[in-house]
């Protein structure tokens, strides 16, 4: 069992398993900001040689936030 502390004047507790829906929720979030790093560094340091690596990146993303929203709607707590 988890353990409970406030939030915004709600008493949340997770449970184990919540912990590890938050935790693989937290690996979609990080593969999403892999990718958005990568634009940002092609941007602030190779945009003049690496901008065709940008369409494929941006399709990358939206598929990454799409992964993140689906399973971030299966789950209340995540909201």
């Amino acid at each position: 069992m988890g353990f409970e502390f406030k939030k915004k004047g709600k008493i949340m507790g997770l449970t184990d398993e919540q912990k590890e829906i938050k935790k693989q929720y937290a690996g979609y979030k990080r593969k999403v900001t892999e990718v958005a790093g990568e634009i940002h560094d092609i941007v602030e340091d190779s945009i003049w040689t690496d901008y065709i690596k940008l369409p494929e990146l941006s399709v990358k993303v939206g598929e990454l936030m799409e992964d993140v929203n689906r399973f971030k709607a299966k789950y209340d707590f995540l909201k």
